[in-house]
């Protein structure tokens, strides 16, 4: 009888060892599909947060090159409008000789015929700046504005208040909306 208990007890453990196994072995394939299932997620999650880091990338450099577009288009359109910019520079200069030579003339009958020849050059000369969008500036009587003026002396007037530009010692020239050259003024004190 001792041995038939002996016997049953070796089975009844051999059993209990059997289900434990069995157990275990449930328990694992749980504990692997959770693992795989963790270890899916945090791959679809690191996956999207790649995704919307390309989105934002895509997003900048799309914004970027409409930004590069508008600049270069911008750049276009100055370059063109102010093309001759350089050469009425250069011609300004001419235009005063063309003034002064005009107010010192002499009257004469032969220089009146002369005179006459270079008044028509000079009005010719206006008239084709003039088209290229060059214009004088009407500095006398107008607040003193460092943008379109350059003072070169402060006087005493009575008939100015403080501020006011009194005399222009030489022109100033607007091409377009760009000053070209400010007015050299004389301002009230």
């Amino acid at each position: 009888m001792k041995e038939e208990q002996a016997f049953q007890d070796e089975k009844q453990q051999n059993v209990s060892t059997e289900e434990a196994a069995e157990t275990s072995q449930q328990e694992e394939p749980v504990n692997e599909s959770a693992a795989l299932e963790a270890e899916e997620d945090t791959e679809v999650a690191k996956l999207r947060a790649e995704a919307e880091e390309h989105q934002q990338r895509f997003l900048r450099a799309q914004a970027d090159f409409d930004n590069f577009r508008r600049r270069t288009l911008k750049e276009k359109e100055d370059l063109a409008k102010y093309a001759s910019m350089k050469l009425v520079t250069e011609l300004v200069p001419v235009l005063d000789n063309f003034e002064r030579a005009l107010a010192t003339a002499s009257q004469g009958a032969e220089s009146e015929s002369f005179t006459k020849g270079v008044e028509m050059i000079f009005r010719q000369f206006e008239s084709v700046l003039q088209a290229e969008g060059v214009t004088a500036m009407n500095a006398v009587g107008q607040p003193f504005n460092p943008d379109f003026h350059q003072a070169i002396m402060q006087v005493e007037s009575e008939e100015h208040e403080e501020g006011i530009v009194v005399e222009e010692v030489q022109k100033g020239y607007m091409l377009k909306d760009k000053v070209l050259r400010p007015a050299m003024v004389k301002v009230s004190m």
